[in-house]
């Protein structure tokens, strides 16, 4: 029985060795140049997608909790506070936010746009990282009395929103849920009034949507119980289980509402961004598959090169399955040299991607200037994986026939 380090050195042996001819020698290193850019641009590739799925999540953690309890129906529900005290001491929850949101006409000095307005408690900016989004001005909702807002660049765009003007505040018209319209229409509208404190920019989804402002003066304004909310906004430690969290809600407010992590929160966009992710390293795979022609092409003439070394084998005593192993340890060999080197330039590309921003973006609205990378060690073990599956899937048929030949030595020798 040969040992796997006899059929390593004969392996390495037949890669580094003399052949007959060159061409076997120019085939093999054109395979391991084949093999180390595909396993390059697996690697580069499937890192920027990292990139932008990081970036993508930490763009939405700015304003999607953790956690989030809607009502199961319609748009608010009642929360009394017996249950947020049960809430605020399940173990894992660091903080709870109550929200009431609605769609709105808001305006601005001449101007008038649909927006969604949003009042949140003192507890918001612990839940969200939205204060640490501000581009101008403050994160400052005023008093009960002269509620203030923060408002989403591509508003304060559209509204042409002057934070140094205090003569013009933000209008806020709501229908009137006690008044039919139809009926009386001068009465129709409730209006708020909100002073802009500051502009804040994640991304175009919120920026051209969002105004923040008090929760007390959206209950006024709507008109609303002090224990009716749009949501329950949450935020877990991060060694906490999401699931053993989300589930002790569910019991405590019972099944009126409908509690959902993050990424149940924007799942189509996830489910989307992982399935662009997996169509590409597909196609990216069959760089590796063209790559395993050239190999089988050499492992075959390297087959006719050494018929005398399998003859000589045979007479040693070596059994079909010896000489086997030993061809497709010549092809792995061959795959792995080229994965560590394709591995190294990744490596390289990736790291200096990070550090210096080789490779920029079109234009000057996205929030990062350069490709975001982002290096992943199940990546790198899928990739060597996928190499070594289709290098011994290639590597198979050569060696087979290698096991298959039975030479004369003395006829080689001739």
């Amino acid at each position: 029985m040969a040992s796997v380090g006899m059929i390593i050195r004969f392996a390495r042996r037949y890669f580094w060795g003399r052949k007959s001819t060159q061409a076997i020698h120019l085939i093999s290193w054109v395979s391991v140049v084949a093999i180390a850019v595909g396993t390059a641009a697996l690697i580069v590739v499937l890192s920027v997608f990292n990139g932008f799925e990081d970036l993508v999540k930490s763009l939405y953690s700015s304003f999607y909790p953790a956690l989030r309890v809607s009502p199961a129906r319609g748009s608010i529900f009642q929360v009394t506070p017996q249950q947020l005290r049960a809430i605020r001491q399940v173990a894992g929850i660091r903080a709870v936010s109550e929200s009431v949101e609605a769609k709105a006409s808001i305006r601005y000095n001449n101007q008038q746009m649909i927006a969604i307005v949003k009042g949140v408690d003192s507890a918001y900016v612990r839940v969200t990282g939205l204060k640490d989004k501000l581009v101008q001005g403050e994160y400052a909702l005023g008093t009960a009395n002269m509620p203030g807002a923060v408002v989403g660049v591509g508003i304060a765009s559209a509204l042409g929103v002057d934070l140094q003007n205090p003569l013009y505040p933000l209008l806020v018209y709501v229908p009137n849920p006690r008044v039919a319209t139809f009926l009386n229409p001068e009465q129709a509208l409730r209006v708020g009034s909100l002073m802009p404190q500051g502009i804040f920019a994640i991304q175009e989804e919120f920026d051209d949507q969002y105004v923040i402002t008090r929760i007390d003066a959206m209950r006024q304004l709507l008109l609303l119980p002090e224990n009716a909310v749009s949501a329950l906004e949450i935020n877990v430690d991060e060694h906490a289980s999401i699931a053993d969290v989300q589930r002790q809600i569910g019991h405590i407010l019972g099944p009126d509402v409908v509690v959902k992590t993050r990424y149940e929160q924007n799942e189509t966009l996830y489910q989307v961004m992982q399935t662009e992710k997996w169509v590409v390293y597909a196609l990216l795979s069959f760089i590796l598959v063209i790559a395993a022609f050239n190999m089988i092409g050499a492992l075959s003439m390297l087959v006719i090169d050494k018929q005398q070394d399998i003859a000589i084998l045979r007479a040693m005593g070596a059994t079909g399955g010896i000489i086997q192993r030993i061809f497709l340890a010549e092809g792995l060999w061959i795959a792995f040299t080229g994965a560590v080197i394709g591995v190294v330039i990744a490596l390289a590309l990736c790291i200096g991607q990070q550090r210096y921003g080789w490779i920029k973006l079109g234009g000057h609205s996205f929030v990062v200037d350069a490709y975001p990378v982002s290096l992943k060690a199940q990546d790198f073990l899928l990739v060597v994986a996928t190499v070594a599956l289709i290098a011994a899937l290639a590597s198979y048929l050569p060696a087979y026939r290698a096991s298959r030949q039975q030479q004369d030595l003395k006829f080689l020798r001739a």
